[in-house]
């Protein structure tokens, strides 16, 4: 147990310099650096799990849950945008920079590097990898709890306390999602579409 618990410390650890990484630099495109840091966690992840291929059972419910939870959770961000800018003098300001580097390739390439990349890889990371492995020694709720603080906290080299907010609600979602189907395909499903719908297709802002 220890050696688990050792092993998710440290690919946390690689997974809040990847994040330092993508926000904090101006190497290649942003979607570059997202989709390579993505992709390494979710490598990273999958090589110190032996029983890997439990993650991806698939079930014949799973392509509704991820479908009703992603809508369902693009109308909780519409109607907490709704309260942000009514209450949160920079809420406007700090949702238009999320979506600044929306600029920086074409709506469509974005659009498939979220869902098929960015959404699954994170994914497997965090509800496959680092809520799993902490479920046995926290329990579910306590994996539940750690893990969603981990990955809004992760969110810190953004500067952006809507989206560290929005990290925290997502997380919380997707974690729940999980513990309570046990399903990572799911899961995977949910954040692709979220992040397709919430970034290309109807944005909060910038349209």
């Amino acid at each position: 147990m220890t050696r688990e618990l050792h092993r998710v410390g440290l690919l946390v650890l690689a997974a809040f310099a990847l994040w330092y990484f993508v926000f904090q630099t101006g190497l290649w495109n942003f979607w570059a650096r997202l989709s390579l840091a993505a992709t390494l966690l979710a490598t990273s992840a999958l090589i110190v799990t032996p029983d890997r291929k439990q993650l991806f059972q698939a079930r014949s419910r799973d392509g509704v849950l991820g479908i009703v939870s992603a809508l369902a959770l693009y109308g909780i961000f519409w109607v907490g945008q709704q309260l942000a800018l009514a209450i949160l003098p920079f809420a406007s300001e700090q949702i238009g920079k999320v979506y600044a580097n929306r600029t920086q390739l074409d709506p469509l390439w974005i659009g498939l590097l979220l869902f098929f990349l960015v959404g699954p890889s994170e994914e497997i990371f965090w509800r496959g990898f680092v809520q799993r492995r902490l479920s046995e020694p926290l329990g579910s709720l306590g994996a539940l709890f750690t893990t969603t603080a981990i990955y809004a906290l992760v969110h810190i080299w953004t500067l952006n306390l809507m989206l560290i907010l929005a990290a925290f609600v997502a997380g919380f979602v997707w974690g729940w999602l999980y513990q309570r189907e046990r399903s990572l395909i799911s899961v995977m499903l949910s954040h692709a579409l979220w992040d397709v719908v919430i970034f290309v297709i109807f944005p909060l802002a910038g349209r």
